[in-house]
């Protein structure tokens, strides 16, 4: 790999994680100059950019660098302004790299509504309509609430047209009803590559009608649903009072259960309990397997929330996802939204997520939520004024107690949490280094500045230790 592919690397690691407009400014005309051992020697075309790179993206830089060569250990930053020269080849031009992610996003988004043509009996083409690939049955967390849901989907994407046809799924807002529905059209497109699978929401089923009839296409409308192997229907309490659809989705009901075609379909209710629907359509929601989502249970929001955490190939500690799977009960979306907000503040500022800053994610999403189990006025209020308050914190942070944080004890599990303690202490508190010493057991004060040193030196190339620093900080109301 030459010096110029490595840095387009980094840059493509860099871009998700920066907005279009920052990643233009600053990243253009810059290149890599030399790999020596562990340093990677970038090249900048303004000194104010080597001070706004190193001081604001450094650790980002770093840290993307090392995901493509683990032995980098630094990164320095030269001004070259021979780099704005056109015929320069060290200079990455960003902007085909920005176009192209570009392009790539939009074709994502494409394929998600992709169809695949088909030939029909009588040789036209019919279109099967692909399921968002991201819902399988295989990631939907299996809890006890949700085991009779889960189970009637695999058995109908095993054998569809089977017994359970119609397959009726209710439940409140969030509890994962459209990733079950399209799970079971993504397995059954894996199991039968040739059945034709059409997904559909009830409101957009209504406005085709509404297209249909104002442009006097109702046979060809009927045609395209009646000849699909699957219908999947998301939503149907959204055809109350809709008198016209109602009926066309009656027939188109009848037509295909005639057939042993599949029919899926989701509501917010239970059939009886659909208010302004016809009883004709109740009576046939109802004639196959009608079986609820319930909210999820505390093991299953926790294993929940595990499973997000290795799909985002993102650690974070069990307390915290505990706090988090007993705070959030009402549905799985909020319970997914929580946790890409922690997600996201760990990515974009290096921080380790604690219990109080998932408190504060969860309290400003929803601001009428009572918190149980921590008070987080108390803990917004708290700021550490002195040695003991920085070793508590400390303490509940790498989970260690403040007698072994002060003891002769010199295990590598302590060193850490020791050295980050005295660090904190005369950085934040501003306390000499004998004073320091003495509130550790006595220790020297050469003692104390080597953990200081040692711990700044480690800040500039462990992104794990900053992010624990920036993580204690803020509860240290700092």
């Amino acid at each position: 790999m030459t010096k110029k592919d490595f840095w387009i690397s980094v840059l493509k690691r860099l871009m998700p994680t920066i907005t279009k407009a920052n990643f233009l400014t600053w990243f253009q005309n810059t290149g890599v100059l030399e790999i020596e051992k562990d340093t990677l020697k970038v090249g900048v075309p303004s000194n104010y950019l080597e001070t706004w790179l190193s001081q604001k993206y450094g650790i980002k830089i770093l840290q993307a660098a090392q995901e493509i060569n683990p032995e980098i250990k630094k990164v320095e930053y030269i001004v070259e302004t021979a780099l704005m020269n056109p015929g320069d080849i060290r200079a990455v031009d960003i902007r085909p790299i920005v176009a192209a992610v570009n392009e790539k996003k939009v074709r994502k988004v494409k394929n998600l509504n992709e169809v695949t043509m088909m030939s029909g009996a009588n040789g036209e083409k019919i279109l099967s309509q692909m399921m968002n690939n991201r819902y399988k049955l295989d990631n939907f967390v299996v809890g006890f609430d949700n085991r009779l849901p889960h189970a009637a989907s695999a058995a109908v994407s095993k054998v569809p047209g089977g017994i359970y046809n119609p397959l009726y799924i209710y439940g409140k807002v969030g509890l994962g009803k459209t990733h079950l529905v399209q799970a079971i059209g993504n397995e059954i497109l894996r199991n039968f590559p040739n059945k034709i699978v059409k997904y559909i929401t009830a409101e957009r089923f209504v406005s085709e009608v509404v297209e249909a009839i104002g442009k006097r296409h109702m046979q060809s409308f009927k045609d395209r649903y009646r000849k699909v192997d699957v219908f999947l229907v998301d939503d149907v309490q959204f055809f109350a009072r809709k008198d016209s659809s109602q009926q066309e989705f009656f027939h188109t009901f009848n037509e295909l259960y005639d057939a042993n075609k599949q029919i899926v379909l989701t509501s917010d209710r239970a059939p009886a309990e659909l208010d302004g629907l016809e009883e004709r359509l109740k009576s046939r929601f109802a004639m196959g397997m009608v079986v609820e989502l319930l909210c999820p249970d505390f093991e299953t929001r926790l294993a929940i929330l595990q499973q997000k955490c290795r799909e985002s190939q993102m650690i974070i500690d069990s307390e915290v996802l505990n706090f988090v799977a007993t705070n959030v009960q009402s549905n799985v979306r909020e319970l997914e939204g929580v946790l890409k907000q922690i997600l996201a503040e760990t990515q974009l500022f290096n921080l380790v997520p604690t219990i109080r800053s998932a408190a504060e994610v969860i309290k400003r999403m929803n601001k009428a939520h009572q918190i149980i189990g921590y008070d987080i006025e108390a803990k917004q209020n708290f700021i550490a004024r002195s040695s003991q308050d920085v070793m508590k914190v400390v303490s509940e942070h790498f989970n260690v107690t403040i007698e072994q944080l002060i003891s002769e004890d010199r295990h590598s599990d302590l060193m850490l949490p020791r050295h980050v303690c005295m660090y904190l202490i005369k950085n934040e508190l501003g306390e000499s280094y004998e004073k320091i010493g003495l509130g550790f057991g006595g220790r020297n004060h050469t003692t104390v500045m080597h953990a200081c040193n040692k711990t700044a030196k480690k800040l500039r190339t462990d992104i794990r230790l900053v992010r624990d620093i920036n993580a204690i900080k803020r509860e240290m109301g700092l």
